[in-house]
């Protein structure tokens, strides 16, 4: 008993552990700042310091308390060239720690790293720094030391200006743009892709300034959809006669021609009031009326203005 309840416990951590490495592998680098010395973005600490943002294009929450950061560029192409795309094991990682529940991040959500080279400052505080002036390279590993996810951030990046993934070309590879915050927004813990509007809406709004053909199209609609619930019910009324005949037809072994006829002839406006005038005479007509009396006495009051004996009746006396 003890041994089918093992073998089923370490089949069900084998699971979990397959289950929870298949939705690592959704984990990417969505935008990175080398230089940061004037931008609005600071750590927790008030500190300007370069910045990772990973993004979890699952849609569940994904808990990245087991994954590995990098900027060793060596240790990212050998991953890159190995057929397991296993780091070496003289490699520099960055391993988030455990125990903190802000490393669960949200289906379709950022998290954001500071590569300060200063962990003793919190979970988002790495072991490694960007250095500016050259490729920096940056990578997420597995926690079985298997790469995931990595970029090259090249060296031409300006100061205060991020590197942003925005689109998935045809061929499956990541589109990625210079933004330098002005025209393009720098977007850490948020979405790369902004819509300030909608261009369709824009251009209507451009050729219909009055809202005229927007009263247009909606009256249309109004009258088309009334139009087409009044077939319907057309529809229906002429599909509920047929059916009414049908089962006529049938109760009475006769044709839906012949009963059409006799309805013709027999069933006239006249005919169909008196039938309803006898069944409402009939309906309404009351009730036997009993025929039992009951009398009963009226008690009056007694009172000097109704009594006889004030009454001015007897002769007068002499």
């Amino acid at each position: 008993m003890k041994t089918k309840l093992l073998i089923i416990a370490l089949a069900l951590a084998c699971a979990c552990g397959v289950a929870s490495a298949q939705s690592r592998k959704a984990l990417r680098i969505n935008e990175v700042m080398v230089v940061n010395d004037s931008t609005s973005i600071v750590d927790d600490y008030g500190q300007y310091s370069p910045w990772i943002e990973l993004y979890n294009t699952n849609f569940a929450p994904l808990q990245i308390s087991s994954i590995y950061l990098s900027s060793d560029a060596e240790a990212i192409q050998a991953a890159m060239a190995d057929k397991k795309g296993k780091a070496p094991l003289n490699c520099s990682l960055y391993p988030v720690p455990l125990g903190d529940e802000r490393t669960k991040i949200g289906k379709r959500q950022t998290v954001v790293f500071f590569a300060d080279g200063k962990p003793n400052r919190g979970t988002f505080h790495t072991n490694f720094t960007l250095e500016t002036g050259q490729d920096n390279w940056v990578a997420i590993f597995d926690a079985d030391s298997t790469l995931i996810d990595c970029i090259c951030v090249p060296a031409s990046l300006p100061a205060n200006a991020s590197y942003a993934q925005i689109a998935i070309d045809e061929n499956g590879d990541e589109v990625w743009e210079v933004r330098d915050g002005d025209e393009r927004y720098i977007t850490p813990g948020g979405e790369n892709t902004i819509r300030d509007t909608n261009g369709k809406i824009q251009k209507f709004a451009e050729q219909d300034p009055h809202g005229f053909s927007m009263a247009a199209m909606a009256m249309c609609i109004v009258f088309s959809a009334l139009l087409i619930l009044c077939l319907a019910f057309m529809a229906i009324s002429k599909i509920g006669a047929a059916f009414a005949s049908h089962n006529k037809a049938k109760s009475h072994g006769k044709t839906i021609k012949e009963i059409a006829d006799e309805g013709d002839a027999h069933d006239s406006g006249e005919v169909i009031a008196a039938i309803s005038m006898a069944l409402y005479q009939h309906l309404n007509a009351h009730d036997t009326e009993s025929t039992i009396l009951t009398i009963n006495k009226v008690k009056r009051a007694y009172s000097p203005w109704s009594s006889k004996i004030y009454g001015m009746r007897h002769t007068p006396g002499k």
